[in-house]
């Protein structure tokens, strides 16, 4: 049974330790360094819903000897599905037990408390600030999924965690899946070899149907019969929420802007943005937009256009495109190729990067070298709640006023179940720009 403590260090020390090696011979020998009992890396997971679930497998799956020993979350009902799910898909591979396994707002600190070297943050996305520092201040490793804030004043905080995770030497690594995707990861190394030459200009997109719209309905239906508090609907339909989610332009389209920012080497320095809630109008929908169309500004003098939508019967792209002096680049899936004076298409092994992302970082720990992908997500993140900020106030921004001088903060006057008034949805020329 694995115990919960206060500090337990030991299993991260020898992990460390292990870094005598050099990491090329980690790279190929690291599973059988850790072939013992006692030297499994052990999980700890905090959000246990769908992509918490699903990044715990994937986890499990990338390498030998990773457990998971630690579970929690804000509800019983959603602990329990997810530890079914778990122990039918990778039952040899999760010891979970009654004692480690929490509920309640404070459920994160007592999975940190236990015996765990490694944590998976897949909480809605305003509480990754909070739990990010938590885990960095209590030495754990951080698996946590993007994205990884909703306003700027939680992407200081992941930017001051991500520091004080390299002078501890801990890894960070964020769920920006393609960052670990060989086609992704191939094109990309073209574009900043000069392959398409300067990037001029660009488009993304994550434009699709009416996502999650059964599951918002349900939940409207639940709160009525069941009584839940503001509170709780509001969590458990976070992703119609704006300062649970950020809105699906931060909570989806950050895989497409952290693309763009990729290949463009730098984050934005302005923006002007529109959107509106066109089609889902009803209360069980929340406070989010349905469509935003933002264009950016990157330092030198590159446009990019960004639209995304969740709208049904309407054409769709999940895409990135980059346009170069000397060609462009085009990104899908996993379809790539780049056109122009150096073509070049993928036509390589693809192994899934959900997997990839975790067998990353797993390996950095391993080798001692650690991954700390901490502040390039929370800039990209940062990228997404500038554009929205934009398009809910009609005001063009600034990178640097946005980054360094906003005070806005969507925390709730307290965590506890009650009444939460929901925000109003924005207007454009009338929210203000805080």
């Amino acid at each position: 049974m694995a115990k919960c403590v206060s500090n337990k260090s030991s299993r991260r020390d020898f992990i460390k330790a292990s870094a005598a090696a050099s990491l090329g011979v980690l790279a190929f020998q690291s599973d059988r360094i850790f072939a013992a009992g006692s030297d499994k890396i052990r999980v700890g997971l905090v959000g246990c819903g769908g992509r918490g679930t699903g990044a715990a497998t994937n986890c499990v799956e990338s390498s030998q000897n990773v457990e998971i020993v630690a579970m929690g979350d804000l509800f019983r009902d959603q602990l329990d599905k997810s530890l079914a799910r778990l122990s039918r898909k990778v039952d040899d591979k999760v010891s979970v037990t009654d004692d480690t396994s929490f509920t309640g707002f404070d459920a994160y600190k007592k999975v940190l408390a236990c015996d765990i070297d490694m944590v998976i943050l897949a909480t809605p996305p305003h509480f990754r600030p909070i739990q990010l520092r938590a885990a960095i201040e209590a030495g754990k490793h951080v698996f946590m999924e993007k994205p990884v804030g909703v306003d700027p004043v939680g992407i200081r905080s992941v930017i001051e965690s991500a520091e004080l995770a390299k002078q501890k030497g801990l890894a960070i690594v964020a769920g920006t899946q393609r960052r670990h995707q060989n086609d992704y990861l191939e094109i990309m190394k073209r574009v900043h070899n000069g392959d398409i030459g300067e990037p001029k200009a660009g488009q993304c997109y994550w434009n699709q149907g009416d996502l999650w719209v059964s599951r918002a309905t349900e939940n409207w239906k639940k709160k009525q019969a069941l009584g839940w508090s503001d509170m709780e609907w509001q969590i458990r339909n976070w992703l119609f929420l704006a300062w649970l989610s950020g809105d699906h332009i931060v909570e989806q389209h950050v895989h497409n802007l952290d693309v763009i920012n990729w290949a463009m080497g730098s984050h934005p320095v302005q923006c002007l943005g529109l959107g509106g809630r066109q089609v889902r109008t009803e209360p069980q929908y929340g406070n989010i937009f349905d469509h935003f169309t933002v264009e950016y500004e990157y330092p030198n003098g590159a446009r990019v256009l960004s639209i995304c939508r969740q709208i049904p019967g309407c054409t769709n792209s999940v895409s990135e495109r980059v346009i170069g002096t000397k060609g462009q680049c085009y990104t899908h899936g996993s379809t790539g190729y780049i056109e122009g004076s150096k073509p070049y298409k993928y036509d390589g092994k693809s192994p899934d990067p959900y997997v990839q992302e975790h067998a990353d970082l797993i390996a950095s720990i391993r080798s001692g070298n650690v991954l700390n992908e901490g502040r390039r997500v929370a800039e990209s993140t940062l990228t997404a709640i500038m554009g929205r900020m934009s398009a809910y106030t009609g005001r063009a921004l600034k990178w640097d006023w946005v980054m360094k001088a906003s005070k806005l903060d969507l925390r709730p006057p307290s965590y506890e179940f009650g009444d939460l008034p929901m925000r109003p949805v924005a207007v454009p020329g009338k929210t203000p720009l805080v």
